[in-house]
């Protein structure tokens, strides 16, 4: 129903995930939100059966915004059950799958209200600037946190992701705002612009 975000999901698959930040906004949609959770997962696991799939999620639950003192961006924490809940299905699915951090700075095209909007019809303020999009390699549940028992396993591999995430943030941060360009590039993390 948000006709902004109308052209983007033409010719995609989206499917539609409840945050739990959401989750009992009306109590009288709970059920009906974890019920509408559980067939996005089944329908994200058919999808990975399938092979040859991308599928995108934001463990943080929804946009990222800045600090509410220092004004500062970064990705919010993630929820150890959302990247536990992918890392699963990926394990599961009969085919290779992988599992990499990916970072999004692109907030000043169009930012978030400053609190969590309820409703939809929020204000949109839209302008242009520069964006960045960075992937690192991917993560290994098993090398990450093979040897730990749950709920251990689940918050080093979720950290291992978030770290790698915020990495990679700062950089393409520093290439944006820092107005570095692919001089912000470290060891990790080397930027390239493959068009001009």
């Amino acid at each position: 129903s948000d006709p902004l975000c109308k052209p983007f999901s033409m010719g995609r698959n989206l499917l539609c995930v409840y945050s739990k930040k959401h989750m009992n906004d009306d109590p009288e949609l709970a059920e009906m939100k974890k019920r509408a959770n559980t067939r996005s997962l089944k329908e994200m696991a058919l999808l990975l059966r399938g092979g040859s799939k991308i599928i995108w999620i934001a463990p943080s639950g929804g946009r990222d915004r800045p600090d509410p003192v220092t004004k500062e961006w970064y990705p919010a924490p993630f929820d150890a059950s959302a990247t536990d809940n992918m890392r699963r299905l990926v394990q599961h699915a009969g085919v290779p799958g992988h599992i990499y951090p990916l970072a999004i700075l692109c907030h000043d095209i169009m930012p978030p209200p400053a609190q969590v909007e309820k409703n939809i019809g929020e204000k949109r303020v839209v302008s242009f600037h520069g964006a960045g999009i960075s992937v690192a390699p991917k993560i290994d549940f098993h090398e990450v946190a093979g040897a730990l028992e749950d709920p251990e396993a689940k918050m080093v591999y979720t950290k291992a992701i978030y770290d790698s995430v915020s990495q990679q943030y700062n950089v393409l941060n520093s290439a944006i705002h820092g107005k570095q360009g692919l001089e912000a590039s470290t060891p990790s993390v080397s930027l390239s612009q493959p068009w001009q």
